[in-house]
């Protein structure tokens, strides 16, 4: 059934979380400084997009891709898009 996998990034003094769960048909959880802003259920294979936004005057948003590789056995990949510039989320150490 594989393993959750947890990506973390600080950007601009605001934490931004991504959290995908084990198998294809669990889900992917984004929370922006401890909270969560998107959730999808079910899905697979391919790429998902998650939007969110940063706190602030006006509030600030971004979309996190992340891929889902079709051999079970591979990591998935987290990749923040914001103000233009794509940057990797690395993935955190299991706890």
């Amino acid at each position: 059934m594989g393993r959750s996998h947890h990506f973390r990034l600080d950007h601009a003094g605001h934490s931004i979380t991504v959290n995908v769960g084990p198998g294809r048909t669990s889900r992917i959880e984004l929370l922006v400084d401890g909270k969560e802003v998107f959730l999808q259920r079910g899905h697979g294979t391919g790429t998902s997009v998650l939007n969110g936004e940063l706190p602030g005057e006006p509030p600030v948003p971004f979309r996190v891709l992340v891929h889902q590789p079709r051999l079970g056995a591979l990591i998935p990949r987290c990749t923040l898009e914001l103000n233009g510039v794509e940057q990797p989320i690395p993935e955190r150490a299991a706890v």
